[in-house]
């Protein structure tokens, strides 16, 4: 037989060959990259409402306070913005607007406020803390952010709105503060919960433009872990007959049978 007729039928066969060796893998993958099972999916479960038949509400809630802005009485702002602001003058000026009730219902204690009076002549007892300038309201204009130590280990924080060439205040709480934290342009306030250990409570003060003053846009109770306890300093060794400080190891002392590798450690 010619060898060139050969050729096509052996090219053939060769194709052939290789196609099954292509083949064999995925035949024998093909049960370890199959799909299975997981079992049964849960039924999703909707929300209920419960009470549907309560009806409208048509008052609003009481107002707690929340949302007063307060205007900063006698005080101007220096071109510069609020940097330029001294935080103790802006304290004295809302406690000289109402002293009777030391800057509002969520004002100082009488104490705290003959303090902020003498921050002056006494600058190392005064309470107000340095301030912190950041934009809250995403206008690119920073805020004043001002806290001031009070009795009961209570701290006030209060932020303040350059506006008009004034000063306007957008928030203020008194709390007992575990910390303050600033999240973008939300304050973040730490609290100790009242009666009930080992939780804490966490605000989140957001500006709201509709309302034009900082709200607690987000409040939770949140469990956190006890520290451990502190060590204290090691108890003193008792002392000896000769009134030394003793060891406790009676390694190399006569008579009792201690030498080297005696004692504690021993092994």
């Amino acid at each position: 037989m010619n060898p060139d007729r050969r050729r096509p039928a052996v090219r053939r066969a060769a194709r052939l060959v290789a196609a099954a060796a292509l083949l064999l893998p995925l035949v024998a993958c093909d049960d370890a990259g199959g799909l299975r099972s997981a079992g049964a999916t849960p039924t999703a479960v909707g929300p209920v409402r419960l009470w549907p038949d309560l009806p409208p509400v048509t008052a609003p809630p009481l107002d707690y306070g929340e949302s007063d802005t307060r205007r900063v009485p006698g005080l101007r702002v220096p071109g510069g913005g609020v940097r330029r602001v001294d935080p103790v003058a802006v304290v004295r000026a809302e406690l000289a607007a109402d002293p009777d009730g030391a800057g509002g219902g969520d004002g100082m204690d009488a104490v705290t406020a003959r303090a902020v009076r003498r921050c002056a002549a006494e600058p190392e007892a005064c309470p107000v803390l340095r301030p912190y300038h950041r934009d809250l309201t995403g206008d690119g204009e920073e805020e004043l952010i001002v806290a001031v130590r009070m009795a009961d280990q209570l701290v006030a924080v209060r932020c303040y709105r350059a506006e008009g060439g004034g000063l306007t205040r957008v928030m203020s709480t008194v709390e007992q503060l575990v910390s303050v934290e600033l999240a973008g342009r939300d304050l973040i306030l730490r609290a100790v919960s009242a009666g009930i250990p080992g939780y804490e409570y966490r605000t989140a003060w957001s500006w709201d433009a509709q309302q034009g003053t900082m709200l607690p846009a987000r409040d939770e109770i949140v469990r956190v872990k006890p520290k451990p306890p502190r060590p204290g300093p090691l108890p003193s060794p008792p002392a000896g007959p000769d009134g030394a400080a003793d060891s406790g190891t009676d390694a190399g002392q006569p008579g009792t049978g201690g030498g080297a590798g005696a004692g504690v450690g021993a092994r």
